[in-house]
């Protein structure tokens, strides 16, 4: 069952009738360009298969009840005074974009109150942006709902917003603008700055490659210290190097830097600064049809996300390993980091070799196989019903 009809179904068994609409987004995969997103940078997700979906209806009673069908227990809290620290378990992702939303209108948007009920196909803490489709899909529901006629840029400010300061992960706008923008068989070229997308057609079918998912096991929260002590090391490499931001930061410039930027604060920005160049350069190999060409530059990535951002660990380091032996042109970490998934780049015919070759160094560990998941360039948001 779909993730949509298990959202409508448990609407109507938790509120007892139907909810007034119907709304969906992705999971997002980054094909390349990790932790340069609030660095100003630049990156290349796609939207993945895997979908939120979010059953919804106004209430007329001042309260906010909200549901999930991965998730016991049901949450009733009051419309009125919803603000950051009201509301600190996991439905401060979807009530946080409520308060985002009114924020940005000045207005108190469905003050009378919201009924929501959840169900997801999006691992969570697997590096697939479980929490940007749940805010995604939830901007789209309220905006629909209330007659906002927001425009889906300013539906992802209000999930970032929600996820900076209802959540508390500082994160950058990546991962909302992927799952509200993307488009079937294409990556989105973002740049981070002005927020201006590009569509790039991948062709992956067409190349003869695939991309498989491979989940480490190891669950990450963006909420942790370390994402937001990554960024604040980058603000700080910024500040020594003169630069408004990273995104601005040239390796001339770092080399001369060095010593007063000490090891960290370098190898951080070292990270940044080639992540952009890895993006720049993988557009326009995608859109010569070089393809398999992608492979160095999608495992140059880990590398520099393993020992320069230091955000790895021993288990994604090891499907890497293990794909890469087995036939694949290139494989890295995806999402934040510490934990999560491993994306790979494979020969269509060497997908099997690599399942292989990961579940035998998960077993040499002693520890279950995972088992890859093959996922490709998906449509975004939308109102299903």
């Amino acid at each position: 069952m779909s993730a949509g009809s298990r959202a409508a179904a448990l609407f109507e068994t938790t509120f007892a009738g139907a909810p007034e609409g119907l709304w969906s987004a992705p999971g997002r995969l980054n094909l390349i360009g990790e932790h340069t997103d609030y660095n100003d940078g630049f990156a290349l997700p796609f939207a993945i298969p895997q979908r939120t979906a979010v059953a919804a209806d106004p209430r007329s009673d001042g309260r906010l009840v909200v549901v999930s069908a991965e998730r016991p227990g049901l949450v009733d809290t009051a419309s009125a005074g919803l603000a950051p620290g009201t509301v600190t378990d996991w439905s401060a992702y979807p009530l946080g974009v409520l308060w985002a939303l009114r924020q940005a209108s000045g207005e108190e948007v469905l003050g009378g109150g919201l009924s929501l009920a959840i169900a997801s196909d999006v691992p969570p803490g697997a590096g697939l942006s479980s929490s940007a489709a749940l805010e995604s899909a939830t901007a789209l529901a309220i905006n629909d709902l209330a007659g906002l006629r927001l425009n889906r840029h300013q539906l992802a400010a209000a999930g970032r917003l929600a996820e900076n300061r209802m959540v508390g992960a500082p994160t950058g706008i990546l991962d909302q603008l992927a799952s509200l923008l993307s488009r079937p068989d294409a990556a989105l070229l973002l740049d981070c700055r002005d927020g201006e997308t590009t569509p790039v057609d991948l062709g992956l079918a067409a190349a003869g490659l695939a991309v498989l998912v491979v989940d480490s096991g190891v669950q990450h929260r963006l909420s942790d210290g370390g994402y937001a002590q990554r960024r604040a090391q980058c603000e700080a490499a910024a500040e020594v190097l003169g630069v408004r931001s990273l995104r601005d930061a040239t390796l001339a410039g770092l080399e001369a830097a060095r010593e007063r930027l000490g090891d960290v604060l370098y190898r951080r920005a070292r990270h940044v600064i080639t992540e952009n160049a890895r993006v720049l350069s993988t557009v326009p190999l995608v859109g010569q049809g070089e393809l398999r060409e992608l492979g160095p530059l999608i495992t140059a990535s880990h590398v520099s996300l393993r020992d320069d951002f230091e955000v790895s660990v021993p288990e994604l380091d090891a499907i890497v390993e293990a794909a890469l032996g087995a036939g694949a042109l290139g494989a890295r970490l995806v999402g934040g980091g510490f934990g999560g998934s491993a994306l790979t780049l494979v020969p269509r015919e060497r997908t099997d070799d690599v399942a292989a070759a990961v579940a035998r160094t998960f077993a040499a560990r002693g520890a279950a196989a995972p088992t890859p998941v093959e996922v490709h360039p998906s449509a975004a948001a939308r109102r299903e019903a």
